[in-house]
This record gives C-alpha cells, sequence and structure tokens, in this order.
C-alpha cells in the first residue's frame, strides 16, 4: 500500500509519488487533429460539457492548493485547447500564487499571438506548443481545419519574446501521415533553444482509430535524426520524466522522444490529471475518473477533499503501457481530449 515519499507527499501502491497535475479547463479545441478529436467523432453534433458542468477557477485553485501539500510540485494546464477558455489568465494568476509551483501550459499555439504576454504577465512559467509538420499540406491533414503552420510559428514566436521558455514542441508521429516530417522538424528548431519532443501516436480514448502499424517507434526516429544530425543519449532532468532526451553532438541542443508505446514508462509515472468537470484520473488510459466537483460543490472541507485524494492515489495501480496487449481489449478509455495529454 502506498504511503509517505521520501519527499514528502503520498505514494501508490508501487511506490510512485504524486508530483505532477495536469489539469484541463475545457474539453473543447479549436482544432480536429486526427489523432485526438477527429471531425467523425468530434463533429457538429457532439455534445460538449456545459459551462456550468466545468469546474471554476476558483474550484481549480481550491483543488491545486489541496493538491500541493499531498506531493504536488508541478502543474500544468490542458484542454483541449485552453485558450479558448474565456479569460484563462485569471486562473494563471491564481495558480502563479501557490507558493512553490511550477506552472505550465499546452496548446496547440494558435492563440498564443496574442495570448503569449498576458499569460506570461500573469504568472506562467513556459508553454509546450503542439506542432506535427512544418509541410502545409501535411499540417492542415492533421489539424483538420485548414489552420496554417505560420499561425503556429507566430504562436512559439510570441511565446519565445515573452519569456515563457524553455519551449518544448510536441509533434504526434503518425506513419502514413506525417513521419517523413520528423528530419525537417528537427533541422529547424535546432539551435532555437527550443525542444522539439516526438511522440509516439499513442492509443488514447477510442475514436482515434489507432493500429499498431501507425506508430513509428521512437528508436527509428532517432535514427532518422541521428543520420543527417549526430545525436548522443542524455540523462533524465527528473525521476519520472516521460521524453527521453538526445543532445546534438555539436552542442545547438537536444530533442526527446516519448516512447509510451514501444518502451512504457510506467514505473516511474508521477502525474494526476482534473477533467474540466472536475473527475480525478490516475493514469492517461484511464477507462474511469473519480468525481471531486461534487465534494468541491457539497460542504466538504480540505480535509475531506485531501482524505478523497489520498485514498485514491495511495490505491492506484495503474500500468496500461506494461499490459498494453492485454488491456487492448478492456473497458472504453477516456478521450485525451476530456483529460489533456
Amino acid at each position: 500500500m502506498g504511503d509517505v515519499g521520501a519527499n514528502g507527499g503520498i505514494t501508490d501502491i508501487f511506490n510512485r509519488p504524486l508530483r505532477d497535475l495536469r489539469i484541463s479547463v475545457t474539453d473543447r479545441c479549436n482544432f480536429r487533429c486526427v489523432y485526438c478529436m477527429p471531425k467523425e467523432a468530434f463533429g457538429r453534433d457532439y455534445q460538449f460539457l456545459e459551462r456550468r458542468q466545468l469546474l471554476t477557477f476558483e474550484e481549480i485553485e481550491r483543488i491545486a492548493r489541496i493538491f500541493v501539500p499531498l506531493g504536488v510540485s508541478k502543474i500544468r494546464i490542458t484542454g483541449g485547447e485552453p485558450l479558448v477558455r474565456k479569460n484563462i489568465e485569471t486562473l494563471i494568476a491564481k495558480l502563479a500564487a501557490i507558493q512553490g509551483l511550477d506552472l505550465a501550459l499546452t496548446t496547440n499555439g494558435s492563440m498564443l499571438p496574442r495570448k503569449a504576454q498576458a499569460l506570461k504577465d500573469a504568472g506562467l512559467t513556459r508553454v509546450s506548443v503542439s506542432l506535427d509538420s512544418l509541410d502545409d499540406d501535411v499540417f492542415k491533414l492533421m489539424n483538420d481545419v485548414d489552420f496554417p503552420v505560420s499561425g503556429v510559428l507566430d504562436g512559439i514566436e510570441a511565446a519565445a519574446a515573452a519569456g515563457l521558455t524553455p519551449i518544448k514542441i510536441n509533434m504526434v508521429v503518425r506513419r502514413g501521415f506525417n513521419e517523413g516530417s520528423v528530419v525537417d522538424m528537427a533541422r529547424h528548431f535546432k539551435g532555437t533553444g527550443h525542444i522539439v519532443r516526438f511522440i509516439e501516436y499513442m492509443d488514447v480514448g477510442e475514436t482515434n482509430g489507432w493500429r499498431m502499424d501507425d506508430v513509428v517507434p521512437a528508436s527509428e526516429i532517432v535514427t532518422m535524426i541521428g543520420a543527417e544530425m549526430p545525436l548522443e543519449p542524455a540523462e533524465p532532468n527528473y525521476r519520472g520524466e516521460v521524453a527521453d532526451r538526445y543532445r546534438y553532438l555539436d552542442g545547438s541542443g537536444e530533442i526527446g522522444v516519448i516512447a509510451s508505446v514501444t518502451r512504457s514508462f510506467c514505473g516511474d509515472c508521477t502525474r494526476a490529471r482534473i477533467s474540466a468537470e472536475g473527475s480525478l484520473y490516475t493514469c492517461l488510459f484511464a477507462s474511469k475518473g473519480y468525481d471531486l466537483r461534487q465534494l468541491l460543490r457539497s460542504d466538504a472541507d480540505d480535509a475531506t477533499l485531501a482524505e478523497a485524494i489520498t485514498k485514491v492515489w495511495r490505491g492506484r495501480d495503474d500500468r496500461y503501457s506494461d499490459l498494453r496487449s492485454e488491456a487492448a481489449i478492456g473497458p472504453p478509455r477516456v478521450e485525451m481530449s476530456y483529460i489533456g495529454g
């Protein structure tokens, strides 16, 4: 049974501490990426959450303050696309006031040109930006809303100018779609100080039509890049870092590869997730969450909420990627757009 970690906070059944909290602020997005919110599943008739179902900024702040004494030192704001949530800077300011937090946000970058400075002023530390190709035709095929690469590059530039650095650029690699863009992405951002992270296409949710044949293994990605721009492995920055790091031999930066399909990192996973309507998930591939909103909107005090969270984490035994072949026929999994990546 999980207990108290060596550095404070709680641990789960496999002695994994609670360190990272990802909070989704909306289930909506202005993109329809084929690996996350495909139009055939998230089209005109899809029922998104109503505003009253979403956690308020005050409720999110309260949850964050309760998680910190349990061990959380890093919060990442996600979606959907978090920047479509009205007045998101107000939430950032509330969270930035919590002592000792590393506060980041993941975005598709489309709204960063007009939001980056306000986010920095509110206290955001840095951003990760999703960009799946530098080729307009490929990128538009991936985002499925005809959004150009230049719009995301403008967002990255705005974030850099605002000081939301180091910027991590996330590229989901799907065979038959964009594996031909891998080397171009690495070359474009080499020497900029930004870190491109190449992510194996994952079987998150039930709507993206995932097949193992669509996965480009991380080892293949590293080989492709290394053939033109030699690389060497680098040590992780911290326990539980999801990306395997590689440095360019000429000292001009690094890349990361996230190999959650071919090389599971379940053993060091320290992440919990809160969905936009207040359910706690202990795995990206979970099939169910634990309702915290009901407690938040009742007379429950902070100690009661902390006790509920502690009970869930101490009973956590998730290791989906370790057991992927067996879990493939398990219960339906929650969509990534619902709890963030």
